[in-house]
């Protein structure tokens, strides 16, 4: 696929007997926006979990910006309860811990604010924007990091002024409404300068007005920032209007993808959302 960003693979995890993800296939490219949608349980945040770093795949394998992030097969006692498809086909285990995951560009929230709450909207991004602080010892003997905090602390009002919170910017992130403190969580991912920026629920909780300022504040960032968008939602007022193609999960497994005109008659998609009345 071209301008191919994320690439998953025959992707699979399985937690004792119980197979969460079943030989995934996704493509994200370059300055998409694409939605990762199935009912709950369907497996959609382990997968996001599998890309961060924070699980290592038991079989398949994730590619970024064309370099193998994960990869993994069953070994152990998972050769003999393994219970998904493409066994023998990977012999690699390699992972990255989170914070590796952000450094090499992919930047995340989550479904639950995780916000300092007693800290400033600054301060909540500008702490984001240390993952990239290169003083040690030396520099700052040489009075080097005060040149380099400078600089942060300019990038964050920057950074800031741009997705348009500056008015709120030395409010504490517990006085912000909740939507606002949505857009800051988004912001501070936006800190640590993705390349690919996951979204796990970011409408929950939203009234319309709300979930509609959010579509908005996302469209910014893309277009702002050159940003690729992964994101998980519910709210498919949201998906359907900002999804530049969608995929949907059920049970682990892929049933369906496309254009969200397409997605949204597929009968598939549709059972797994509403179910199918009784004979």
């Amino acid at each position: 696929m071209p301008d191919n960003i994320l690439h998953i693979e025959n992707l699979s995890m399985q937690f004792g007997g119980v197979l969460a993800v079943s030989s995934l296939n996704l493509d994200v490219c370059q300055d998409e926006i694409v939605a990762l949608i199935g009912p709950n349980g369907a497996g959609k945040t382990t997968v996001f979990n599998m890309v961060t770093g924070v699980y290592v795949p038991t079989n398949g394998r994730i590619t970024f910006k064309g370099k193998t992030i994960a990869e993994g097969y069953p070994e152990s006692q998972m050769k003999k309860l393994y219970a998904g498809d493409h066994t023998g086909e990977y012999s690699k285990l390699i992972s990255n811990t989170p914070d590796r995951i952000t450094a090499l560009g992919i930047a995340r929230t989550f479904q639950n604010i995780r916000l300092f709450k007693e800290m400033t909207v600054f301060d909540n991004v500008l702490v984001a924007t240390h993952m990239h602080l290169k003083a040690n010892i030396f520099s700052t003997a040489l009075g080097l990091a005060r040149a380099e905090e400078k600089r942060m602390r300019e990038e964050t009002a920057y950074l800031i002024n741009l997705m348009g919170l500056s008015p709120q910017k030395d409010e504490l992130a517990s006085s912000l409404p909740y939507g606002k403190q949505r857009h800051l969580e988004i912001l501070r991912a936006l800190a640590t300068k993705p390349h690919l920026l996951l979204l796990d629920e970011p409408a929950a909780g939203m009234n319309p007005q709300e979930t509609d300022e959010l579509s908005a504040f996302i469209y910014r960032a893309r277009e702002a920032l050159k940003l690729t968008v992964l994101l998980i939602e519910h709210q498919m007022n949201l998906v359907m209007d900002i999804s530049d193609r969608i995929y949907v999960i059920d049970f682990g497994k892929l049933i369906a993808q496309g254009n969200p005109a397409q997605v949204q008659d597929n009968p598939d998609v549709i059972t797994a959302y509403l179910g199918v009345e009784e004979a």
